[in-house]
């Protein structure tokens, strides 16, 4: 199973290694979308687990004991064919090759399956024809 979520956490947990915890005592593949991390800041990861349904929970049960904020991804993204150019720029940041141009139409196809919602193909798009639901 897959989870997509954002983690928050104080300037004390930036040094602690998460994401080798969750790989060696949870048996969860942390996938890293998107990290802000530095010293004397407030940390934030966007990652993609992977693992087994009760690891997964274990997982976020355990960083959240550790003061660490998860929230889990409830948006999906939406491309309103109507408004899109077909013109790839999304393809191009796609962590997950959810978005990606059909080689013979140059349509654009989404694949929502694939889709962490990362959300950085809201940015790139330069005719806004990629949201998110609320």
């Amino acid at each position: 199973m897959k989870k997509r979520v954002t983690l928050t956490f104080a300037q004390r947990w930036v040094r602690m290694p998460v994401t080798y915890r969750l790989a060696k005592d949870f048996n969860v593949a942390a996938n890293i979308i998107r990290a802000q991390v530095a010293p004397n800041q407030v940390g934030k990861l966007v990652l993609e687990l992977s693992g087994d349904i009760d690891q997964l929970e274990d997982a976020i049960e355990w960083m959240r004991s550790q003061s660490i904020q998860v929230f889990q991804a409830t948006s999906e993204i939406i491309v309103n064919e109507e408004i899109c150019v077909d013109c790839g720029l999304c393809t191009g940041v796609c962590p997950t090759q959810a978005l990606t141009l059909n080689p013979e139409t140059f349509q654009l196809s989404f694949m929502r399956s694939r889709c962490v919602v990362c959300e950085q193909c809201i940015v790139a798009c330069p005719v806004q024809a990629i949201s998110t639901t609320l």
